[in-house]
């Protein structure tokens, strides 16, 4: 094996084919052994001459390895075996992150020769071979397309396939799951010189700093969309090197950035990206504009190599960026008609400005540190990766994992039956080995280099830092004033390119390289698609009048009454540009048959009418008399909302240190092998009792989960059932503008997507969330979706989220409103103890509205409140509310009843009992005589909810309940205004 790259992607064939994928659905039904029919078969094709032996040494090591780190090893013990499950017979799956079981009851109609005849056909299609004679196998992209397809069969149980166990006895992780594994580990034993495996964990950033020196929409996407892009091209340098499975988290199959690369630049077959939607939207709806990678990942690497990997990565961003950014600057210098000198001083401050960015840390951790002899048949010994973990720690502590009762039980071999139940190798330690990563990648990040920039002159005006790039250096003595008609760089670059740079506006290369990357990443789209975009990120103000527009479509667009109104906007629109509309009302405009092309022209166009700022004080007043009453006499919505979703706790699930986010060992046993264990067996007792250990199939099923929920229901919630843009949605986090009468929809169907749950008893919560008439609304259920076909696993029951929300006028700063909402996303997690949500209303006539709840009533927990219908939750009270408000109910009663509560006794003084039945019973009086005898009774039940709900939470924070109900009509009444309650999920 001379050539290196033959022995990683030869490695990575043997792994893939040492099991068969449908090895669940043969094993103990097939004559010729589950190693006998479809692995005999591809081996064949693919090691004509056999398995090289190093190579396959290295397989089998990695086999053991993996399924070590993923469960215990189940031994043999003949066909009575106890702890043998024919799962055609018995067929359950068990979730990993939540343990809920699901039985499918039985796949005895699954014939085992038809699914390994179909298995066999698939992975014959998925061999590459190479041009020329005797056309020899292309090992690279066979075995790419074997990690990229293998899990999407073709036949008539494609979600089976995708979610078929790896060990029928364990089945809690998928058969994919562990192929990739021990492909991750086959890998980098055979490129590394001493057959050694190391964890490199990597981030980049800065992060917050980065996407907050925004002023405008385009700048938030762009700073978003950019670090998802830096983490892309670093990741490229892993997966190139050692494949995407190395890749432990983030999870790439499925990613539409790394589909692009397998199709573009390694050349897999393009037939089999023909129905990706990344591969045809002519709009911004391609979910390649999506920033959907987080800005770390841990992958499996050749310890002998870790370092270098770790700063190739390094210089490839690096590289990337300044790449990018040079680019960017000779268009600018070429718009701007100026000559590209080389000697510019604009080429010298981007380098000098870019030196170092991305910030990059890293972190890498050997399994070499576990003594242990390379076949595996020696018990660890852990103590030289004890004194490594020990300066973390302090010296009298036995490190993490090493010092747990897990451990203790995993450490020695158990016998039961006189057959092998569990032998430990070094596969057992990788929690151990993944504590000290994260420990020591904590430390790394710690450390950030500083290098001292001198600078001169007058700085960026979007970050303040740098100096704004020129090409004649004293011109940067200029201020605001004396640069406004200098001929800089950036007035003629402003004059070329309008709307995209501010006039007067100049900024540093890291500024220009946010501000120029939608431009940049279009043109990228464009080449893939064969159609250019154009502009494409939707607006705050075109964001806030999508409440009015969506009205307006729904009633057809026009009246007889509006005629003249119509035919003046339209013909005023004739020197404006058309703006990105949301998705959803893209789409009714396209589907809504009632609608023609002139009122779909005048849509596009109605919020760059209302954007011009060089209207005589007259033509301004006709306009906004015009539009209001094109209309229905109703002024145009000012408000919108920004939404930042984070799950919560997510260290804690990656490490594996809270119970309340782990499986006892027992829990992801199939249910009738624990049932023969439970008793039977006392040296178990301990062990099944025990906290399953974090694990290489855990850490990919939270990175999938994750990639599920921002790939595919983030952007489903947000743009499709809502009128929203996705700016992110990378792993846990989501950062979204939203109309503001879809606001409460969207944030709460955003957390029952984050876990993938839904009430047993949906009619009435349906009804709450206008989702009832959704024929295409994605169905969640029991920590899973179903999503156009396409069932995707997600977070579960025991995972939860914290968002905050911040509604804003268009016309304030954008700077304002993303300090504010990061302060409300952290008043959610903080004030509201996780699991929560928190508004914050900026009103523009001031006295901002901050209402901080939980998504369930105190003391109440998911699993159990999903037997009910969620109805009587804060969110749905909220919703309740603002329906009572925008009814008959006059709005008035918000108004009188904020005014007395501040007269009533406290808890402390009456008792909570006493407050709540006095609360309750003049709310009830005041909410039925502002409303009418039809809504006196839902008034009056809601008044009930309403003050039962303050005072539970007022007892649980020790507080009082006036200034929730306070907070929350101050909300709903908001909310309920007139125009702000439109529009069903269609």
């Amino acid at each position: 094996m001379s050539n290196p790259n033959n022995a990683r992607w030869l490695a990575k064939l043997a792994a893939w084919t040492h099991d068969p994928a449908e090895k669940a659905l043969v094993l103990m039904r097939d004559p010729l052994g589950h190693e006998g029919g479809t692995v005999r078969d591809l081996r064949q094709k693919i090691f004509p001459g056999g398995i090289p032996n190093e190579i396959k040494a290295a397989m089998k090591r990695a086999d053991h390895w993996a399924a070590a780190a993923d469960r215990p090893q189940f031994g043999g013990g003949g066909r009575d075996y106890w702890a043998q499950v024919r799962f055609e017979k018995n067929p359950v799956l068990i979730h990993p992150l939540s343990g809920e079981e699901f039985d499918l009851n039985t796949l005895n109609e699954i014939d085992p020769e038809h699914i390994k005849a179909l298995s066999g056909m698939h992975f014959d299609e998925l061999i590459v071979s190479q041009p020329g004679e005797g056309n020899p196998i292309d090992l690279r992209k066979t075995a790419l397309n074997f990690w990229r397809f293998g899990p999407e069969l073709a036949c008539s149980l494609p979600t089976l396939w995708q979610l078929l166990p790896a060990d029928t006895r364990v089945p809690d992780h998928t058969i994919w799951s562990h192929l990739d594994l021990s492909s991750a580990f086959a890998t980098a034993f055979s490129t590394d010189a001493n057959q050694d495996a190391a964890l490199l964990s990597m981030s980049f950033g800065p992060v917050q700093d980065f996407i907050a020196a925004s002023r405008t929409t385009s700048d938030l996407w762009a700073g978003s969309h950019l670090l998802s892009r830096i983490a892309w091209e670093g990741l490229k340098v892993i997966a190139s090197e050692l494949g995407p499975d190395a890749v432990l988290f983030p999870q790439l199959r499925g990613v539409p950035q790394v589909d692009l690369w397998l199709r573009d630049e390694i050349g897999l077959p393009k037939e089999r990206f023909a129905d990706a939607e990344w591969a045809s939207a002519k709009t911004d709806a391609n979910p390649l504009f999506m920033a959907a990678l987080p800005n770390k990942f841990v992958a499996i690497v050749p310890a002998d190599q870790a370092a270098a990997l770790a700063e190739k990565v390094t210089a490839a961003v690096r590289d990337w960026v300044k790449k990018t950014a040079q680019a960017m600057l000779t268009e600018l210098l070429e718009k701007a008609s100026i000559a590209n000198h080389p000697d510019l001083p604009c080429h010298a401050q981007l380098t000098a400005q870019l030196a170092g960015f991305p910030e990059v840390h890293w972190a890498t951790v050997p399994f070499s540190l576990i003594a242990a002899d390379t076949d595996g048949k020696a018990l660890p010994e852990q103590e030289t990766l004890a004194a490594a973990s020990r300066p973390f720690l302090g010296n009298h502590q036995t490190p993490g994992f090493l010092g747990n009762e897990v451990w203790r039980l995993l450490s020695k071999e158990i016998d039961i039956d006189n057959a092998r139940f569990f032998t430990p190798n070094p596969g057992v330690l990788y929690p151990a080995i993944y504590d000290l990563l994260d420990r020591v990648a904590a430390a790394a990040k710690s450390v950030r280099p500083f290098t001292q920039v001198k600078y001169e002159g007058y700085r960026c005006d979007l970050t303040g830092e740098a100096e704004w790039l020129t090409t004649d250096r004293s011109q940067l003595s200029y201020g605001k004033a004396g640069r406004k008609d200098a001929p800089t760089l950036w007035n003629a670059a402003a004059k070329a390119l309008p709307g995209l740079l501010r006039k007067g506006e100049h900024l540093s290369a890291l500024a220009m390289l946010k501000r120029l990357w939608p431009r940049t990443f279009v043109a990228e789209i464009a080449n893939i698609t064969g159609e250019n975009i154009g502009r494409y990120v939707v607006s705050t103000h075109t964001m806030a009048l999508a409440t009015s527009l969506e009205r307006w479509i729904d009633d057809g667009g026009l009246s007889d009454n509006r005629v003249g109104e119509f035919e003046r906007l339209l013909a005023a629109a004739a020197k404006v540009q058309r703006v990105a509309l949301p998705r959803r009302l893209v789409k009714k405009l396209a589907n809504r048959q009632a609608v023609n092309e002139r009122t779909r022209e005048l849509a596009a166009k109605l919020p760059g009418l209302l954007d011009q700022d060089d209207l005589s004080e007259g033509e301004s007043d006709q306009l906004k008399r015009d539009i209001t009453k094109l209309l229905g006499d109703q002024k145009p919505e000012a408000y919108y909302a920004f939404i930042m979703m984070d799950g919560d706790k997510m260290g804690a699930w990656l490490s594996g240190t809270e119970a309340d986010y782990n499986l006892p060992y027992a829990k992801t046993w199939h249910p009738q092998i624990r049932e023969k264990a439970k008793g039977r067996f006392p040296q178990l007792d301990a062990y099944l009792k025990a906290d399953r250990a974090v694990s290489p199939a855990r850490h990919m099923a939270i990175s999938a989960a994750l990639n599920g929920f921002a790939l595919h229901l983030a952007r489903h919630v947000v743009e499709d059932l809502c009128k929203g843009k996705l700016i992110y949605a990378g792993g846990d986090d989501v950062l979204a503008m939203v109309s503001v009468d879809d606001l409460l929809r969207c944030l709460f169907l955003l957390r029952l997507a984050y876990s993938g749950i839904w009430p047993n008893d949906s009619a009435e919560l349906e009804q709450l969330l206008a989702t009832v008439n959704s024929k295409k609304r994605a169905i969640f259920k029991r920590g899973h979706a179903l999503l156009d076909g396409q069932l995707i696993r997600l977070m579960g029951q025991k995972a939860t989220a914290s968002a905050g929300a911040v509604v804003a006028h268009h016309q304030t700063p954008l700077s304002r409103v993303l300090r504010e909402l990061r302060a409300t996303e952290k008043r959610a997690k903080n004030e509201g103890g996780r699991d929560a949500f928190s508004i914050n209303l900026l009103k523009r006539s001031g006295g901002a509205v901050h209402l901080t709840l939980p998504w369930l009533q105190p003391d109440d927990k998911w699993p159990a409140a999903l037997e009910g219908s969620l109805t009587e939750t804060p969110m749905a009270l909220l919703l309740k509310l603002r329906a009572i408000f925008s009814g008959d109910t006059s709005r008035k009663a918000a108004y009188l009843t904020q005014g007395w509560l501040t007269d009533l006794p406290t808890a402390s003084q009456i008792g909570m009992a006493a407050l709540n039945t006095l609360i309750t019973a003049n709310l009830e009086f005041q909410l039925k005589r502002q409303g009418s005898g039809d809504s006196q009774d839902a008034n009056a039940a809601a008044a009930r909810l309403l003050v039962a709900t303050a005072c539970r939470i007022a007892t649980q924070r020790a507080s009082e309940p006036a200034p929730i109900i306070r907070d929350l009509l101050a909300v709903a009444e908001f909310l309920a205004r007139e125009g702000r309650t439109t529009g069903e999920a269609s």
